[in-house]
């Protein structure tokens, strides 16, 4: 295509009629003396959207305009434009079109020098899109992935290595090595890992290989591959960051540290254990940056969202969180915390570890090796005046009888188990030695849960039931099961091919009510559990995970594979 023309943005948007001749004005003097971009001015002042400003830009060039949160951008060519200049230029590379053309997207079209660079770059033909500039740095974020560099890096590390003995411990303690290999890898990793809003590192030591995978939305993918050389570098350097004994290597250790990651805080929990081959790594990413959710927004359904508050709203009584590791517990709990939370009410949370710093509560960190246990711990909180307590889980038959106490003396106990669902939940107690009597008195209310990968909303399209697919449906919607549309996602380079984009809650709720409290007290447990899943008819983690998939929110796969979870 031709070399675009130099426009003038506020002239197309006066004459659009998106923007008023005053305006335009008042814009221009904010520009000389603020020195920001004009459509930077216009858009804080709230005359026009970024959207408004690319429609425009399209349709005076007479230039496609495209909406890159639907759009599958080709991953092989957006390497023709190095990251560098694609966040310098603001453009981005959407597909190769035969042999000597690029199609290209553009935040501003018109800027001549960048499209000069850009042509001088990619030494093939360009073909101009307009894009919106907020999600071409979403996307640019998102699709320049660091796994070449890692794996450079990698073999950078295996050859500083070579067959010399070096001490990578002595790497914390000497000034100016922020530029060896092993902390260049280390921070690459940190770097992708962050991108793809990756929750675990895992840096695992094999036979004849390191391999490296990200945990994204409950599923691990691998990063990358290197020599097994280089394995006992990182360990040692993760290791030294955190405060751990470097020269342990026989027996697990725990710790944590704190990093920051384009401008985001980053708190790291850190585990290493013995394996065969090595120290195997893991680290739990948890953004400091991001927020805590509100329990509006963790996908409860609206009639067990009100009743949940209404629960914790209660003076006293024990309210449980269940499911495995990894089920978002904790994320619940705190979003629960942050309603609870307010002058009126002092908040003690007793964690291992405190994994999100809150505001106006006292978080207290769990440490056994100088015997700060939850039990004892636990005893002096109860002198500390709470209204509320917040006990990260209860582990033990000690812990879970004083958080019950606490219950049963005009406190509010939140805590966490592991449990398969909310039903088993009030036997599982009773079989870590509590008295029938108190889970009977104490207990409010158990709220299981799970996490569901969510539809990738940039690659959504109809699909068809398998046959397995068709007899699980069938089993909670009966002959219904035909009378509706279900979707999934096909993979493209927003969910990077997963077809699927973050994470949303399943739950189920069991309320302690009078006959719950008569049976948990005087029958055997089976019974109390057939009069559990008698009260909690219709409102199971099952029946909550197929209602998202005729949603269209989930996919058929997904309800399935967290429902053989608690499956008989």
């Amino acid at each position: 295509m031709p070399r675009p023309e130099k426009v003038r943005l506020g002239e197309i948007l006066v004459q659009q009629k998106l923007i008023s001749q005053v305006q335009l004005d008042a814009a221009l003097d904010q520009q000389k003396r603020s020195g920001r971009r004009l459509g930077r001015v216009f858009i804080e002042n709230g005359y026009v959207t970024e959207e408004q400003i690319s429609e425009a830009l399209a349709k005076q060039l007479n230039i496609p305009h495209i909406n890159l949160k639907y759009y599958n951008v080709n991953l092989e060519a957006v390497g023709f434009l190095p990251e560098t200049q694609a966040r310098r230029f603001r453009a981005i590379v959407l597909e190769q079109r035969g042999d000597n053309s690029l199609l290209i997207g553009m935040a501003d079209p018109s800027d001549l020098f960048a499209y000069d660079e850009i042509a001088r770059l990619v030494k093939n033909d360009i073909e101009l899109a307009v894009v919106n500039e907020e999600l071409l740095l979403q996307t640019i974020d998102r699709l320049y992935r660091r796994t070449e560099e890692i794996t450079g890096l990698a073999r950078e590390l295996e050859q500083d290595l070579g067959d010399v003995s070096v001490d990578f411990g002595a790497l914390g303690v000497i000034a100016g090595q922020e530029d060896a290999p092993v902390v260049k890898l280390l921070q690459s990793v940190f770097d992708d890992a962050t991108q793809v809003r990756a929750s675990d590192i895992h840096i695992e030591p094999q036979e004849s290989k390191l391999q490296i995978r990200f945990r994204i939305d409950g599923v691990l993918h691998l990063q990358t591959e290197a020599d097994i050389k280089i394995a006992s570098a990182l360990a040692l350097r993760i290791k030294l960051m955190s405060g751990l004994d470097i020269s342990e290597k026989r027996l697990p250790q725990d710790g944590r540290f704190a990093i920051k990651v384009k401008q985001q805080q980053i708190d790291v929990r850190l585990s290493t254990m013995p394996t065969q081959y090595g120290e195997s790594v893991v680290m739990r990413l948890l953004n400091q940056s991001g927020g805590m959710l509100a329990l509006d927004h963790l996908g409860m359904p609206v009639g067990m969202l009100e009743r949940f508050r209404s629960i914790i709203r209660r003076p006293n009584g024990l309210v449980l969180v269940t499911g495995p590791t990894g089920s978002g517990k904790t994320t619940t709990l705190y979003g629960a915390l942050a309603e609870l939370n307010s002058l009126e009410r002092k908040l003690i949370t007793v964690e291992d570890p405190v994994e999100y710093r809150l505001p106006g509560i006292n978080q207290i960190q769990v440490n056994e090796k100088i015997d700060l246990t939850f039990s004892r711990v636990l005893r002096s909180t109860l002198r500390q005046d709470p209204d509320v307590i917040l006990v990260g889980e209860m582990r033990d038959q000690e812990t879970a009888q004083i958080g019950l106490r606490a219950a049963m003396t005009g406190h509010l106990v939140l805590s966490t188990l592991h449990t398969n669902d909310a039903e088993s939940t009030p036997v599982r107690l009773l079989d870590m030695g509590v008295p029938r009597y108190m889970v009977a008195t104490s207990l409010q209310v158990v709220l299981a849960q799970r996490l569901v990968r969510v539809i990738c909303e940039s690659c959504t399209k109809p699909y068809a039931l398998r046959p397995n697919e068709h007899e699980f449906l069938k089993f909670e919607l009966g002959e219904g099961v035909d009378q509706h549309a279900y979707m999934h996602g096909r993979g493209c380079s927003r969910c990077n091919g997963t077809g699927y984009q973050g994470r949303v809650g399943v739950y189920e709720m069991l309320e302690m009510s009078e006959p719950l409290v008569d049976a948990i007290s005087h029958h055997d447990p089976g019974q109390f559990v057939k009069s559990a899943r008698q009260q909690m008819a219709g409102e199971t983690l099952r029946r909550h995970a197929v209602a998202l998939v005729i949603a269209g929110k989930t996919s058929v796969a997904e309800a399935m594979r967290i429902s053989n979870q608690f499956e008989d």
